[in-house]
């Protein structure tokens, strides 16, 4: 395998990062500590969720057990943050601890053994089960971040009656090998 997969997957967990930073662009830090039932996840949880798995699967990503004895997963789900700008900062804690780990990878160690909770995975492996447990994560915080918003939510894809104006657009461009992440 050449290195088109890190390079994709990079562009991948950006994007999902991207997805996360714009939604909490628009809301109030009120607004992403909101639950909208008794045991439901705010948008905070989430968060500290993701920043929780975040350094634990990553820190010392090759050489240790992704779930780290210091990790205390359920707390993640107790709303501690005390502004938004500490969300933020953990949001961010998290994702650089992330492209930290994978950014330096060459060819040779794609197919490495690594291990979260004592199950083996490859790097790919383990790449590919983080990075769609981040997407399912991210999908919630993008909805409740619609949903809390209604209709003063500016939409991070093509929006409702668009697609053919999006269409358009795309198909005015010549044919290429490029990610779709290139053209937001």
């Amino acid at each position: 395998m050449d290195l088109s997969y890190l390079t994709s997957s990079i562009k991948q967990f950006e994007y999902y990062k991207s997805l996360g930073d714009k939604t909490m662009a628009q809301l109030s830090f009120k607004e992403l500590k909101k639950e909208f039932a008794e045991d439901s996840n705010s948008i905070s949880i989430i968060v500290k969720h993701i920043v929780g798995n975040m350094l634990s699967r990553w820190t010392n990503f090759l050489t240790e057990d992704g779930e780290k004895e210091w990790r205390k997963r359920d707390e993640e789900f107790e709303d501690t943050f005390t502004s938004k700008n500490d969300l933020l900062n953990a949001w961010n804690k998290g994702w650089d601890c992330l492209f930290e780990a994978i950014k330096p990878l060459s060819k040779n160690d794609l197919n490495q053994i690594i291990y979260i909770r004592n199950q083996g995975h490859t790097v790919i492996e383990a790449m590919n089960r983080q990075m769609m447990h981040y997407a399912y994560h991210i999908g919630q915080i993008v909805f409740l971040g619609k949903l809390i918003k209604g209709s003063d939510w500016n939409s991070l894809s093509i929006a409702k009656g668009q697609s053919k104006v999006y269409n358009k657009d795309k198909f005015e461009k010549d044919k290429g090998r490029r990610h779709f992440t290139e053209d937001l």
